[in-house]
């Protein structure tokens, strides 16, 4: 059967000029970038926490998250720069029923894209005008990032999309740090190879348009543990892990080595409750190794306000519907003790 178009959706630039961002944040996050930027290049010796809800769901629990969590940012200030997950194209691993908040903006309203386009930026815009954070999100679908462009202070790349092309080009032209996760297989070849296309300038055909970009020199690592060919999850956080590849990934050939460390994932086997332990075992391999300090510059959090997970349907308020994440006291126990430790 060939696709239905049913409908041509307004472009990016009306979208964002619709809901802009008030003008007097604009330079706000202008400095919310330089410390983020300063962080991947090493200028900053903080270590910077992408921290928030494995999907962003619904905007009244995500936004209590945000509330409390900009709460605690005011106490850690000086040894870690929190940028908040609200991830709003996440989907359900296999790719049915719930498909993010973009795909489905109201469980009741059925799915309408263009009020899912617009329920997004919405979410985005209030975390950043109520709690004075600017965010991450995950890039699923390159297209729709210009949708975001103009709030985004980090974006991430997922282990099912780090190997394709077009993912490594708009990242490539991407204002903000990239995150590119290891792939499900968990080849660091492959991690780096992406890297390196997002740091290369190139050009490609985006939205109809050609395009060129500089490349994006904040394009860096992201270690998620990986699935074995037995369909068991295994880590790659490990001393020995950070070891090798600190030997590969170095300044001569890619700029601003960085890795953030996300705890969650196959390097929690998604036990999400391991994420405090393992953001000590890496802080631990820090002190031990200097070049494994300098290629350490944050981690990855999944976080809520209740431990766990829950159906779709399920009704627990600030429960995740997507994976297993850590409830708000454990949260504030790891960003307190990340801090300490840091």
């Amino acid at each position: 059967m060939s696709m239905h178009f049913k409908r041509l959706l307004p472009i990016p630039k009306d979208i964002r000029e619709e809901m802009p961002l008030r003008a007097d944040l604009v330079e706000a996050k202008r400095e919310f970038d330089a410390q983020v930027a300063a962080i991947f290049r090493g200028e900053d010796s903080r270590r910077a926490l992408i921290i928030g809800p494995c999907s962003a769901d619904r905007e009244d629990s995500v936004l209590e998250y945000m509330d409390r969590l900009a709460k605690l940012q005011e106490q850690v200030r000086d040894r870690l720069l929190i940028i908040p997950r609200v991830y709003t194209n996440k989907p359900r691993t296999k790719g049915t029923g719930y498909k993010g908040l973009l795909h489905n903006p109201d469980p009741e309203a059925g799915d309408d894209l263009l009020e899912g386009v617009k329920a997004i930026r919405r979410m985005h815009l209030r975390v950043i005008e109520e709690t004075g954070f600017f965010t991450a999100d995950e890039m699923l679908y390159p297209t729709n990032y210009q949708y975001l462009v103009d709030l985004l202070s980090y974006v991430a790349v997922g282990a099912r999309s780090v190997e394709n092309q077009e993912h490594r080009l708009v990242a490539s032209g991407v204002p903000v740090p990239v995150g590119m996760k290891n792939p499900t297989a968990g080849s660091t070849s492959v991690m780096l190879n992406s890297i390196y296309a997002a740091q290369a300038k190139q050009g490609f055909i985006y939205r109809n348009w050609e395009v060129e970009t500089e490349g994006n020199p904040l394009a860096h690592a992201v270690l998620r543990g990986y699935i074995g060919l037995d369909g068991r999850t295994y880590p790659n956080y490990h001393y020995e892990h950070l070891e090798r590849l600190a030997e590969r990934y170095t300044p001569d050939t890619y700029a601003n080595p960085a890795v953030v460390v996300d705890c969650n994932h196959d390097n929690s086997g998604k036990r999400p409750l391991e994420q405090l332990r393992i953001c000590k075992e890496v802080l631990d391999s820090c002190r031990r190794n200097e070049s494994i300090d300098r290629l350490v510059r944050g981690f990855m959090v999944e976080s809520y306000l209740e431990d766990g997970n829950q159906p779709v349907d399920g009704g627990v308020y600030g429960k995740s519907i997507t994976d297993a994440c850590l409830g708000w006291e454990k949260t504030e126990r790891l960003i307190l003790d990340l801090a300490e430790r840091s």
